[in-house]
Parts: structure tokens; C-alpha cells; sequence
């Protein structure tokens, strides 16, 4: 392989001695380095679709989250595969049919489905393997959401849609396979409920990365991973620290009663004032 390689440079490099030309068909992968650059050369590398190989990565991190619950829930193989699918390919079908861009994620890909339906049926069959680590469904869970915000808002970012919308679609695909796994199990989606940072985890994700590719210009290849460190950073922050978000939260009392004290203390003045009138004019 390297002895072909040189020959195919060596034949290029003699082409341009004798020419003074470049040849107009140059394969691919001639002069582009390993590992990419830190910052992309162009605009157009940083905001371009998100690799083939990561969005597949995405779909199957996120299938297994789904066959872990399928085994604490002793589902059998329908429910294996159904929660496959749906943590696999659920945010990015969200996101396709809220976005109207493109095509459909898990319809267009050949591989997308057949990949969760076959990771739903091995986890069905070997389950025993999934019991060996207990904290397994949290790492899983949190790493499949920054893939899911990274991919999410690249295509987001790949079709020119705004910063806000860019941010809604990563967090719609990070956490909108969870979301509809906790309905199909009919609870109240976890990012509803009182419980340590999930989706705030998922909005800092996806501002990383956009800030990252179109403010930094860094590459593809350094955003996605620092993307998800952030998003596993922080949700294991607010798991260790046990964070939260406060709930029952009712600030109209309070704000009532500084409306009436304010209310009342603008009456007192007034009439303070109406009487200081009242008594210079009778003077």
C-alpha cells in the first residue's frame, strides 16, 4: 500500500515538473493530513454535515441506552427492539419533521434502522452481559445525549437555520429519544421531573458546539468530543453535588405583597404632598 502510494505521488510530482500544471483528477486523499487541524480552513468545513460514521455512532449509543431500561423493565424482544429504536433514531426523527430540511434521518440512511432493530434483538438475547455494571444506563445515557446535541445542531447549523433554532434542534435530538422511551413506558419524561441536570446538560452542549464551529472555526473532529465532555462534565457534576433545578417555585405572593407596600407607600406620599398644598395655599 505505501509502495503504491509513493508511486501515485511520484507520478503527480513528475507530471508538474513537466507540465507546470497540476493534474485536473487528483485522488482525494493526496496531501490531506491523518488528523485534521484544529481550525478549519474554511467556513464551509466547519458547518458542514456531520460525518456518516458519527451519526451511526449516535443512533447505536443511543439504542443501548434503551436496551439497558428494556432489561431493567424485563421486556421481551418487541420491547427490546421498540426502545432500540426509539433512543436510536427518536430526537433525530423529532428534529427532521420539526426542521422540514432534508430528508428524514432514519428513513434516507440504509443502515440506521436495521443497525437498532439488530442492537435490540442482540441485547434480547445476551442481557445477562448488561448486568455487570450497574452505573452502565447513566454513562450510556448521558454520552448518547452529546452525540445526539452534536449531530443535532450541526445539521441544524449545515442548513443556515438561526442561533436559537441551532440550539433547539441539538437539545430536541439529544433528549427527545429519552422522551418518547418514558412515554411508551407511560411515565412523565425524565426531563420533566425534579431530578439532577438533564437538558440544561443538553442546552450547554449544543451552545458549545455552536460557539465552537462558528465562533472559533475549530473543526468538526475536536468539536464533537468537546461537545460531549461538556454535556457528561456537567451532568456528572450535578449528579455528584446532587444539582437540581428547584420545582414548586411561586413568586406571586411575593410579588403581590412588594406591589401593595409599594402601592400603599406611593398613596402615603401622595396625600403627604396634597396636604403641604393644601396648607401653603391656605397661608
Amino acid at each position: 500500500m505505501l509502495e503504491s502510494s509513493g508511486r501515485v505521488v511520484r507520478s503527480l510530482l513528475s507530471h508538474v515538473a513537466a507540465t507546470g500544471d497540476a493534474p485536473r483528477h487528483v485522488p482525494p486523499n493526496i496531501g490531506r493530513p491523518m488528523i485534521p487541524p484544529l481550525i478549519a480552513e474554511a467556513p464551509y468545513d466547519t458547518v458542514a454535515q456531520i460525518p456518516t460514521w458519527l451519526d451511526l455512532l449516535s443512533v447505536l449509543i443511543g439504542s443501548f441506552s434503551g436496551i439497558l431500561v428494556a432489561r431493567r423493565r424485563n421486556l421481551d424482544l418487541v420491547g427490546f427492539v421498540a426502545l432500540s429504536l426509539l433512543c436510536g433514531l427518536g430526537g433525530g426523527l423529532i428534529r427532521d419533521v420539526i426542521m422540514q430540511r432534508g430528508g428524514v434521518y432514519m428513513l434516507d440512511s440504509p443502515n440506521a434502522i436495521p443497525l437498532t432493530v439488530l442492537a435490540g434483538t442482540l441485547g434480547y438475547l445476551f442481557s445477562s452481559v448488561l448486568e455487570r455494571a450497574p452505573r452502565l444506563l447513566m454513562v450510556v445515557d448521558i454520552v448518547s445525549v452529546g452525540l445526539f446535541v452534536a449531530t443535532g445542531t450541526g445539521k441544524a447549523m449545515s442548513f443556515g437555520l438561526s442561533f436559537w433554532a441551532c440550539l433547539l434542534m441539538g437539545v430536541t435530538t439529544g433528549v427527545g429519544g429519552g422522551m418518547l422511551r418514558d412515554i411508551a413506558l407511560g411515565e412523565t419524561p425524565h426531563i420533566f421531573r425534579k431530578s439532577n441536570l438533564y437538558a440544561v446538560c443538553a442546552a450547554a452542549g449544543a451552545l458549545c458546539y455552536y460557539l465552537l464551529v462558528l465562533g472559533l472555526h475549530v473543526s468538526r473532529f475536536y468539536a464533537v468530543p468537546l461537545c460531549v465532555l461538556v454535556v457528561v462534565g456537567i451532568r456528572l457534576w450535578s449528579v455528584k453535588f446532587d444539582v437540581m433545578l428547584p420545582v414548586d417555585i411561586d413568586l406571586a405572593p411575593q410579588v403581590g405583597h412588594a406591589a401593595r407596600r409599594a402601592w400603599r407607600g406611593a398613596r402615603r406620599r401622595g396625600r403627604g404632598a396634597g396636604r403641604q398644598d393644601d396648607e401653603r395655599d391656605a397661608s
